[in-house]
């Protein structure tokens, strides 16, 4: 089978694999090159592949997964990839920390500006009312 993982902004992984395995919304599934064609939503998970130099690991935020004949197609916002699973948790650990920062600057610079619209919208009530 053909997997490929796509992100947002590039091509994750685009290898020849025996075997996949990844949690959808309603539990794992395993995926074999006869696997009838199927598409269903990923949950927040690991994603394992099998590929002639052994087992891969990817973590995979939520995201969409379909297989059609020999190809299956991943496509998720964010996922990270190690080949041991200790690893990819200490990556996957860096990474949410990095995204958790720019959570809370994108979190404080909507506050900022909905702060600013309130007050401009207090000072043109102020005015328009006298």
């Amino acid at each position: 089978m053909q997997l490929k993982v796509l992100l947002p902004t590039r091509v994750l992984v685009d290898e020849t694999v025996s075997k996949v395995i990844a949690d959808a919304e309603n539990g794992s599934l395993c995926l074999l090159p006869r696997h009838v064609d199927f598409a269903t939503a990923l949950a927040p998970g690991i994603l394992s592949y099998w590929m002639e130099d052994g087992e891969h690991f990817l973590a995979v935020d939520e995201g969409t997964l379909v297989k059609v004949g020999a190809q299956v197609l991943v496509s998720t916002r964010h996922a990270v990839g190690h080949r041991s699973l200790e690893a990819l948790k200490l990556t996957v650990a860096k990474e949410f920390h990095v995204l958790d920062d720019h959570e809370r600057q994108a979190r404080t610079a909507m506050a900022r500006l909905e702060a600013a619209a309130l007050h401009r919208f207090l000072e043109l009530q102020e005015l328009m009312h006298g």
